[in-house]
């Protein structure tokens, strides 16, 4: 099949184009009420509009009273620090049932509310310090969790850990079951441990990871910990969510300056080398000096702090202590010179643009005209008629045309 049987549908989807032509789109800028949203709302004039008001007024109009006092429970007993509430609050940002999705964000807008006085009170001081820990498999993330997390609880901090597990591809569920390997901080009151399926998330951070985070603070947990897979995809991720990154890597495992890729270092704001205990404390040390050196080559990833490197032993505990501190002289130093706050709202920018391409793939595949035409294109691409990109354009013009 050559390129002249393609024709009819160029000429198809010329036709389409040139009907569709438009009004000027007219942007204005409004504040909606107070309370509800901080920054300006684009309104649309031609046809559709931006509001944030309008939508959880839709959201709040459409709720039954059943819906209604499922979110009352789960809202008073979400702040009130119930785990119970939160672990089910957690599944329901989880879902993907459409109407369970707009339960979720309705609840995640009173829950930010209820964060965002939390800070005001507290003078604009982060109600929480959100810490994420990754590092390459056997690298002992869930031994060094379990031991610096009931060390922070026996302080009195109450400690939360996301730890995204990798997902069966026959059942979905998670492999690894880092909670089973945490026994005594699953025990802990003053501890929430929420393992989570990737569920086949490309780098293993679930889009709902930022949102769990934002439930954990809500419920009163000061401390979030977030454990990755491995080095992959999913350190860049979680790079975008957390105040303090945290690479964690064991002695005596080959060369790891190759090993590791020079982008994750270069993420992290902290290298912990693990296993410091033994036989192992010799290797320990000389991966330690390989680290401190090649962190003084990377790029800087902060004005005002500069990356170092510990070594731990979550056997003994041995300098697990001096670890927290060095994490509080992070968190004050980045409090202190704004970055911290920049940060946050840099990362909240990055989340809302990678939910607006994934959802906005999402409808693309769903669209009508798209489910027709891309078998043929898949198979036109793959027989060498046409390229990628002239089916990619195919697509899209049938994707922007009126059904």
């Amino acid at each position: 099949m050559g390129p002249a049987s393609i024709r009819p549908l160029l000429q198809h989807m010329k036709t389409l184009s040139s009907t569709c032509t438009s009004a000027p789109v007219i942007c204005s800028l409004r504040m909606p009420r107070a309370g509800l949203w901080r920054g300006p709302a684009c309104t649309l004039v031609h046809q559709r509009s931006i509001s944030v008001e309008k939508a959880f007024t839709h959201h709040g109009s459409e709720l039954t009273d059943r819906e209604s006092r499922l979110l009352d429970r789960l809202y008073n007993g979400l702040v009130g620090g119930q785990r119970a509430s939160l672990a089910e609050s957690i599944t329901l940002v989880e879902t993907q049932h459409p109407r369970k999705k707009e339960l979720a964000q309705v609840l995640l807008q009173r829950v930010l509310a209820f964060r965002q006085e939390q800070e005001r009170l507290s003078g604009g001081k982060p109600v929480a310090f959100r810490v994420g820990l990754s590092g390459p498999p056997g690298a002992g993330k869930s031994s060094f969790i379990e031991v610096l997390g009931k060390m922070l609880t026996g302080k009195g901090h109450k400690v939360s850990v996301l730890a995204v597990d990798p997902s069966s591809c026959t059942t979905g569920g998670s492999l690894m079951g880092d909670k089973t390997r945490m026994t005594e901080l699953s025990r802990d009151m003053n501890a929430f441990i929420r393992p989570s399926p990737t569920s086949g998330t490309l780098g293993g951070v679930t889009r709902t990871t930022n949102e769990s985070i934002v439930l954990c603070e809500g419920a009163g947990y000061d401390i979030v910990l977030v454990e990755t897979v491995g080095v992959g995809q999913s350190e860049f991720a979680v790079a975008d969510m957390v105040d303090l990154f945290v690479l964690l890597i064991p002695p005596a495992g080959g060369d790891e300056l190759q090993g590791i890729k020079r982008g994750i270092i270069e993420k992290a704001d902290l290298v912990v080398v693990t296993k410091s205990d033994g036989e192992l404390v010799v290797p320990a040390r000389k991966i330690q000096a390989e680290y401190t050196s090649a962190l003084k080559l990377l790029r800087k990833k902060s004005k005002t702090w500069k990356p170092k490197v510990v070594r731990v032993s979550s056997h003994t505990c041995q300098g697990v202590p001096e670890l927290w501190d060095v994490m509080l002289q992070f968190r004050d130093t980045m409090l202190a010179s704004g970055e911290l706050q920049a940060r946050r709202q840099e990362q909240q920018k990055v989340w809302l643009w990678s939910l607006i391409q994934e959802n906005a793939l999402q409808h693309f595949r769903e669209h009508p005209a798209v489910q027709a035409g891309l078998p043929e294109m898949e198979w036109r691409v793959t027989q060498g008629n046409i390229s990628p990109g002239l089916a990619a354009d195919l697509l899209l013009k049938a994707f922007r045309s009126p059904q």
